[in-house]
């Protein structure tokens, strides 16, 4: 994703009490942008591959994707 004139359009998240996990749509590309708790599981992040040093990983729910990804 790259920086400039872009929109954020929220589509969900299964917080009820307004804390994250939520999920996001670049309106001009399509690209989705997740917001979650960070991954900090020590024998987790040691399975990842290919991680660029801009990268960082969050923890979401299951329903959070079935719910409110976009399905194309």
């Amino acid at each position: 994703m790259t920086e400039g004139d872009t929109t954020l359009r929220f589509n969900g998240t299964t917080s009820d009490g307004g804390d994250c996990p939520g999920l996001y749509e670049v309106e001009e590309t399509g690209d989705i942008v997740v917001q979650g708790d960070e991954l900090t599981d020590p024998e987790h992040l040691e399975q990842l591959r290919d991680v660029k040093d801009s990268e960082t990983f969050v923890v979401i729910p299951h329903e959070l994707l079935t719910r409110f990804a976009p399905k194309e």
